[in-house]
């Protein structure tokens, strides 16, 4: 009977373990199918180990910079305007970090002191800074210095208009009020003794209501070149007798920014994993019909003034291709020193060329919130190469001075 009954215990035993076998199996195959779930946002102090890394990876050279004695121009720019604030101010509240102006500036002032020696000591950055990562990873877009042909004087071949910033257009620092609205801005006009909106795009452009309040600085030719400049926030002008004359940002309407892209994308216009600033031309190019309803679906309309030289971001600086940054203000203030790391698309190929070295925050955008920030690319058709199609993940690392 003993005999009988044990291959029954074995067979038993082993179905037994075959079952927890295909349950672990099971559980694998659930596991890896999970999402992945992105880190809560914020900022992420880096070990020396994990800074190590990094540094292994930099290359400014990708940026076009011969060495890190080219960025101390635009550090400059960036120390003058920190200067600018109060020292004991709040600049960067985000995710319960409290830096004051007095932090970002005596970590500028390190910077600047080391960069004779980065070139052949790049550790130097991780033995006098903190680096604090900004996560999740970060969106990183790209925009540009847009060429568009134009005259300074009325002419046939150059019908459309660019506003000075008008003259009825108030502007209201709302902190002022409350400490609960520091940081924004109410922008309107008074109509009939009453505060309103200022008129949107479609307002503006059906109704010529400037015609009256704003100074035309140019006639542009082309209706679209008007448009991308208005979302680049600078460009140049190409006059008639070939020369140049740079034009920047001078004040926006107040109303929110809309994605041309997008907005033709949900129309069934556009491919939505194939939006880019050639496919939005190539489209309109092809059904100038739909032009007037596709731009209005921006209701964000941008004044200009022309500038002796540029292109300036937002603090009244002008920007360094490849290196200035555009950066949500809430998360990162103006002046803050980054490292950022990404696959950038060849212009000129179809592969992409990795780049991990400085950027510095140096403008905002209508478009730039949170986790997003705009890369300045560069001048004429070679940046807005880039600008169009740059849309990839990129690390983001903050730079504080250590004690």
């Amino acid at each position: 009977m003993t005999g009988f009954i044990a291959p029954i215990q074995r067979a038993a035993a082993l179905f037994r373990a075959w079952k927890i076998i295909l349950l672990l199996c099971g559980l694998l195959f659930v596991w890896s199918c999970r999402p992945e779930i992105e880190p809560r946002p914020g900022f992420s102090s880096l070990n020396e180990k994990e800074i190590d890394s990094v540094l292994q990876e930099l290359d400014p050279s990708a940026q076009g910079l011969d060495s890190w004695l080219d960025i101390e121009v635009p550090l400059r720019r960036s120390l003058e305007y920190i200067k600018s604030k109060p020292e004991t101010q709040a600049a960067i509240t985000a995710y319960g970090l409290n830096l004051t102006w007095l932090d970002l500036r005596i970590t500028v002032e390190r910077l600047l002191g080391l960069l004779p020696e980065l070139d052949r000591s790049p550790e130097l950055l991780r033995q006098n800074f903190q680096w604090l990562e900004l996560r999740p990873p970060s969106l990183l877009t790209g925009y540009y210095e847009p060429l568009l042909e134009a005259s300074l004087s009325p002419d046939p071949d150059y019908p459309h208009p660019v506003y000075g910033l008008p003259r009825d257009l108030q502007i209201a620092d709302l902190g002022r009020f409350h400490q609960r609205w520091q940081g924004q801005r109410l922008i309107y006009r008074i109509h009939e003794g009453s505060i309103e909106p200022y008129p949107s795009r479609r307002a503006i452009e059906q109704g010529k209501s400037l015609q009256a309040k704003a100074e035309i600085i140019a006639w542009a030719k082309d209706l679209v070149d008007v448009f991308f400049l208005q979302i680049q926030g600078s460009g140049r002008l190409l006059l008639p007798d070939g020369s140049l004359q740079p034009i920047g940002y001078a004040g926006k309407n107040g109303r929110p920014y809309r994605s041309l892209g997008r907005h033709m994308a949900e129309k069934g216009l556009l491919d939505p994993h194939r939006i880019s600033m050639g496919s939005i031309r190539e489209h309109l190019e092809k059904n100038p019909e739909l032009l007037p309803e596709i731009l209005y679906s921006n209701p964000s309309y941008v004044f200009f003034r022309l500038r002796e030289s540029g292109p300036y971001g937002a603090m009244n600086q002008e920007l360094t291709s490849l290196v200035s940054l555009a950066v949500d203000p809430e998360i990162l203030a103006l002046g803050s020193v980054l490292m950022f790391q990404a696959a950038l698309p060849d212009p000129g190929g179809e592969g992409t060329i990795p780049v991990c070295g400085p950027g510095l925050a140096q403008d905002v955008g209508g478009a730039i919130q949170n986790h997003h920030l705009d890369l300045f690319c560069g001048f004429g058709s070679r940046g807005g190469a880039l600008a169009g199609v740059l849309k990839e993940k990129a690390r983001i690392w903050l730079l504080l001075a250590k004690e």
